[in-house]
């Protein structure tokens, strides 16, 4: 059972200008699975340890960026009380989809940071899922990075405050960490959770609408990230920042950048949350820090390079 009406983050699509390239760098380098083609122009992809049919689409398009991010709900009952909850109090632009495949019926929300949030419970199981008679720990050898999962995604934009409102009063998702304004009024920055996870998404302030600046996946300790840093090496990935500690979230962590120029990150540790934790807060002053754990400065361009 879950601890809140949301599992966790479960379908994003990504524009990519550079359809194969691109592919190559999500299937080969970082190490996801094609589960199949939507269309000439979209290809579905899955990590090996989740059960969904698919949890990422690259869509070619003529610039970089985030097309959506979709959440799996528990049931019908907390995808329909969120749909009727958002009509009714915050009277947020409302649509739905049908022709996801693998997908049941999907809700988009337009939230005020000018971002597509999909909401919906059904999605079929993956023809690739994770062994569940006497399952042995996997079943295809991992290859890539080996992530296990889609884990968040950051996303920035304006009216930050109504956004996370909204992430808190309509989807039942509760706030970790955050980051106060210079003048310590307001988030700069919100972490949220709608399970056990630091993060399922967080929300950053910024005056262009409907910007992502990662899409993080999940590896399983500091040794992983190590051999990502070696795949990176390898294969002269562009890198951004890392290997490294966040001092928020306590994750470990390397960002780097796709062909297309959309930011990845791969995430391991972290601290592990629960509803009745108090929420940990981070003064302007110490940003670097909680970024930048060792360094304890800000990266001048992790914050100006967004898609």
């Amino acid at each position: 059972m879950a601890l809140t009406g949301i599992l966790r983050t479960g379908l994003v699509q990504l524009r990519v200008t550079d359809l194969e390239e691109t592919l190559q760098h999500y299937r080969d380098r970082i190490g996801l699975y094609v589960v199949g083609n939507i269309d000439e122009n979209r290809v579905m992809l899955k990590a090996y340890d989740e059960f969904d049919h698919h949890s990422l689409v690259l869509r070619k398009a003529d610039k970089p960026g985030l097309d959506f991010m979709c959440f799996k709900a528990l049931d019908e009952k907390t995808v329909n009380d969120i749909v009727h909850k958002t009509k009714d109090e915050f009277g947020f632009p409302i649509t739905f989809e049908d022709n996801h495949p693998g997908f049941g019926r999907i809700w988009f929300i337009t939230v005020p940071t000018g971002h597509q949030i999909g909401i919906y419970n059904q999605v079929e199981l993956s023809e690739n899922h994770p062994m569940i008679d006497n399952p042995h720990i996997w079943k295809d050898c991992p290859h890539g990075m080996g992530p296990a999962c889609v884990d968040h995604a950051l996303l920035c934009g304006p009216n930050q405050a109504e956004t996370v409102r909204w992430f808190t009063e309509c989807m039942g998702m509760s706030i970790t960490e955050y980051v106060l304004n210079p003048d310590g009024q307001g988030h700069l920055c919100t972490w949220l959770s709608g399970n056990t996870r630091g993060h399922d998404v967080a929300v950053l302030s910024f005056n262009k609408p409907g910007m992502i600046h990662h899409l993080s996946f999940q590896l399983k300790n500091w040794d992983e990230i190590g051999r990502a840093a070696d795949i990176i090496g390898r294969y002269g990935i562009k890198i951004d920042a890392g290997p490294m500690r966040h001092g928020i979230t306590r994750g470990q962590t390397i960002y780097f950048f796709d062909p297309s120029g959309n930011r990845n990150e791969t995430y391991a540790g972290g601290y592990e949350y629960f509803p009745d934790h108090p929420t940990r807060k981070w003064t302007a002053d110490h940003v670097g820090e909680g970024i930048f754990y060792y360094e304890k400065e800000l990266n001048g361009r992790f914050l100006s390079i967004l898609t």
